[in-house]
């Protein structure tokens, strides 16, 4: 007998055998069982995932010969032994018609099967047309069937199956039942490949199947078209046909997603050497630039579904071991940094589709995620307030607080700057506007808390320090005005962070993380915070994750960070920060005599909320 690829081997032959649509196997049993089968079917969903097997199932319950109830057939399931099982199975069943519609889909075609609907089954009980791609079918064939539809013999059934059943017009949808039929899970896919593994005694490595059970995207007959392939390919090892995890990528041609990981550890850094290196190294190994875009786009996708659900998320239909990878690369950005960057990737991978240089496209939209953090969002650009900057308002206000022609002016300038430029403006001006003394923390309506004068407003020994709101990005970037080039000290990044964090309005995290216990491990700062899972997920959420890293970059330490929970309470020995000090005595009158105060009162419309003194004592 001629070889028969796995697809056609392990076609399901009874309800039971189909993977993934138990909604629609247990709704045709039930409706077997009470005797209520209706006269047309549409079977629609993605490939490859069972729609025509179960019109075949259910044509061999619908004719079966052997009486429900016998040892033979216990259940409504189809004996699968008597002569119309084995016709049907084998397509030559007289009073089972299996069309393809895709070429008979014209109006003769259809006539022609009218005018055979009006005679009698041959032999079984029903005559049943099974309707490949009917989606296919002409719209003046799908009239000339409207009426048969409607008032059909009692011992005909059409069932249809589609991809498309949008195609189908509403006058024929509205005189069938309607089956959806799901994408099958990965565990499902899984399960299906290892059975199969172990009856073809074939020694596969779960890696492997599991790379074979995600390129099937959700059908079950593509991953096992890609596994034989995989076993034609594989080499012997004792008779027996071995399958690897590496082999299969060669195979499929597409590289590992740890190198994927490493590109994002690089965009999170800022290392654009980093990521050209390495998109040179896919290129030059014989990767072509849509693939290599296609697997990020979906690597990116499940990062973002790790943010989103967690790493055991029911959205990744993924392995343990990539559904750990994901979860590792989602800490390193908020939900909104990802979303941009699978916004990006996807416009890179049309542009490849149509473009000369994929090469050239593929090295640009790399580059675009490394300084996507720093370019300003849309709409805080339309709300008149910039997140990069800082620079510009604070010109704006010192610029105010002498003369009014000078705004102008200022504004000019700061229009005309890019936001790389205005950034580092905003720390030139940062270090000029803590001559002044004062730096403000309070809260104007529709804006994050402000930012504050570090160190150098610290060593000029001012009257008092009063907060003022300025946007997100300048509070978590101006925070302590650290050294970039500084050495990555622990405590000193600490510092940084929670000062921040205190700025932005997250005081639990800020206290939180000001108690827990710092340690740089290479490349990683972590963090052992005094709380348990549940709480650390709700105190350091995307928005302080954001932020923290915000402003350890701010301070000179590119390090990623790993928030982990310390079930046991315990922290660091460091004490907890001294309270706020009330608004009282001199320290309020100087800081509300301030002139650039005042202007940033009648500015942003704001109120004083506390005002920290950092003169240090005589």
């Amino acid at each position: 007998m001629a070889y028969q690829v796995l697809a056609r081997k392990y076609r399901p032959q009874r309800f039971a055998d189909v993977a993934g649509q138990e909604h629609v196997t247990r709704t045709l049993l039930n409706a077997l069982a009470q005797g209520r089968i209706a006269h047309g079917y549409i079977f629609s969903g993605h490939r490859g995932i069972g729609k025509t097997t179960i019109a075949r199932i259910l044509a061999q319950a619908l004719n079966c010969r052997t009486a429900v109830g016998t040892p033979e057939r216990p259940t409504q399931e189809p004996c699968g032994t008597c002569d119309s099982c084995q016709e049907i199975r084998a397509g030559n069943a007289v009073d089972v018609l299996e069309i393809d519609a895709a070429t008979n889909r014209g109006i003769d075609e259809i006539r022609e099967l009218r005018e055979a609907a009006r005679y009698s089954p041959a032999r079984d009980k029903y005559k049943i047309w099974i309707l490949d791609e009917a989606h296919q079918i002409t719209d003046a064939a799908f009239n000339a069937l409207l009426k048969t539809l409607e008032e059909p013999p009692e011992h005909v059934v059409f069932m249809m199956a589609t991809t498309q059943p949008e195609d189908i017009p509403q006058t024929i949808r509205s005189r069938c039942q309607h089956f959806s039929f799901h994408a099958v899970k990965f565990d499902d896919i899984l399960a299906q490949l290892r059975a199969i593994a172990v009856q073809e005694e074939i020694d596969a490595e779960d890696a492997a199947l599991a790379l074979l059970a995600e390129a099937g995207d959700g059908s079950m007959r593509d991953a096992l078209s890609i596994m034989d392939q995989a076993i034609a390919s594989a080499p012997l090892v004792n008779g027996k046909a071995h399958l690897e995890a590496e082999q299969i990528r060669e195979l499929m041609g597409s590289v590992p997603n740890a190198v994927y990981e490493r590109l994002l550890e690089a965009i999170s850094a800022g290392e654009t050497s980093t990521v050209i290196e390495e998109t040179n190294a896919l290129l030059n190994a014989g990767n072509s630039p849509a693939a290599l875009a296609r697997q990020f786009v979906r690597y990116l996708r499940n990062a973002l579904m790790a943010k989103i659900g967690g790493e055991n998320s029911d959205l990744l239909q993924i392995s343990a071991d990539e559904r750990a990878r994901a979860a590792r690369s989602a800490l390193l950005f908020s939900e909104e940094d990802l979303t941009r960057f699978l916004q990006v990737m996807l416009r890179t991978f049309d542009d490849l589709n149509y473009r000369q240089e994929q090469r050239f496209h593929l090295e640009l939209g790399l580059v675009k995620l490394v300084h996507l953090e720093r370019l300003l969002p849309v709409e805080e650009l339309l709300s008149g307030v910039q997140s990069s900057g800082g620079a510009m308002q604070s010109s704006e206000l010192r610029a105010q607080s002498t003369e009014r022609s000078a705004i102008s002016d200022q504004r000019s300038i700061a229009q005309r700057t890019s936001p790389f430029e205005a950034d580092r403006n905003r720390r030139i001006s940062g270090k000029a506007a803590a001559g002044t003394g004062l730096a403000a923390t309070t809260a104007p309506r529709a804006l994050s808390p402000a930012e504050t004068v570090g160190r150098a407003a610290a060593e000029a020994k001012p009257p008092a320090v009063v907060g003022l709101a300025e946007p997100e990005s300048a509070a978590t970037e101006g925070a302590l005005a650290l050294a970039p080039d500084a050495a990555p000290d622990p405590e000193r990044i600490r510092d940084a962070v929670c000062a921040a964090l205190a700025r932005e309005g997250h005081e639990t995290a800020a206290e939180a993380l000001h108690q827990a216990a710092w340690s740089l491990q290479g490349n990683t700062f972590r963090v052992m915070a005094p709380l348990r899972k549940s709480m650390l997920a709700l105190t350091v959420n995307a928005e302080a994750e954001t932020i923290c890293r915000k402003a350890a970059r701010a301070a000179g330490a590119t390090q990623k960070f790993i928030f982990e929970p310390s079930e046991n309470g315990a922290a660091s020995s460091t004490p907890t920060r001294p309270a706020t000090a009330p608004l009282q005595g001199s320290v309020q009158e100087a800081a509300m005599e301030n002139p650039l105060v005042r202007k940033t009162q009648e500015l942003f419309q704001a109120e004083i909320r506390s005002v920290l003194d950092l003169r240090e004592p005589n």
